[in-house]
């Protein structure tokens, strides 16, 4: 049987967890995972785990966040005035939002607070500085 390598298309299940147990995303009841190694379409810590092994294989792997989504940084954590806001959107916590920056660029947001006159914005990737434990199946090596 071959083993994953660089440059190979493979084909995984997957289910992502956090340290409490909790599955933040699950390929299980869709599709495999289809990607090619080397090329920087996943997070480099689930890539890296991917290497090596053969179809059929099961492995559990713990990623840090430097192999992930990176770590929380305070400086994407802002605080807007609520006048910020269109007339129709009314922020809530969890809420996920696409702002656009003064540069044109789109980033998306998560509203993490809300006060009377203010949101607290969020612009890191939800599982950033976050140890994340993946069970991977791999279905295939093309």
């Amino acid at each position: 049987m071959t083993q994953a390598n660089y440059g190979d298309t493979v084909k995984v299940h997957y289910i992502g967890k956090l340290d409490d147990g909790t599955v933040f995303d699950s390929s299980i009841q869709r599709d495999p995972l289809e990607f090619t190694i080397g090329q920087g379409q996943i997070i480099p810590g689930f890539e890296q785990a991917v290497v090596g092994m053969r179809a059929g294989e099961l492995k559990t792997t713990s990623i840090p966040p430097e192999a992930a989504y990176g770590p929380h940084r305070d400086e994407m954590v802002i605080e807007v005035d609520l006048t910020f806001f269109p007339n129709n959107v009314n922020p809530e916590v969890g809420q996920q939002l696409q702002i656009h920056q003064a540069d044109g660029q789109s980033i998306i947001v998560t509203v993490t607070d809300v006060s009377d006159a203010s949101a607290t914005l969020d612009a890191n990737h939800p599982l950033a500085g976050k140890d994340l434990t993946f069970d991977i199946e791999l279905v295939a090596v093309e």
